[in-house]
């Protein structure tokens, strides 16, 4: 079991994964290119809370949201990356994506278009917003 300090220096949590956060960082990253971001989620979130100023940490946070289906969670952790930097390319990619998946075509449109902008030399970012694009166009699909 582990006797992990809290990240506010506390008593220890003993749900808390061992190891530092450095450590939580690098197990999350080999979960999601091993194939488990749930479990790469949860690891990262943990690292977040420790250290939230951390844009490698929420980068590949929002990623394993991502690659779990969950989308809005997804949508607040690249906001908060573009919050901080708004030139952040991959952060804008990004948030347009989890946006587009969670079906808000206005919002995705608007962050793959800035994306598109800073890095036109990027295929697959001109190739998301002309998808989106073109959901847009043809409307709600049926109820």
């Amino acid at each position: 079991m582990s006797t992990a300090a809290t990240p506010s220096g506390g008593a220890p949590d003993e749900r808390a994964p061992g190891g530092g956060v450095y450590e939580w960082y690098r197990r999350g990253l080999d979960l999601l290119a091993s194939g488990d971001p749930a479990a790469a989620a949860t690891l990262l979130a943990r690292a977040a809370d420790a250290e939230p100023g951390s844009r490698s940490v929420l980068e590949a946070l929002a990623r394993a949201q991502y690659d779990a289906g969950r989308y809005r969670e997804a949508i607040e952790s690249f906001s908060a990356l573009t919050a901080v930097n708004p030139t952040d390319d991959y952060a804008q990619f990004g948030l347009g994506l989890a946006a587009s998946r969670a079906g808000e075509l206005d919002v995705a449109a608007e962050h793959l278009a800035l994306a598109v902008a800073m890095r036109p030399d990027l295929g697959h970012y001109a190739r998301a917003l002309r998808g989106v694009r073109a959901r847009r166009a043809a409307g709600p699909g049926p109820a």
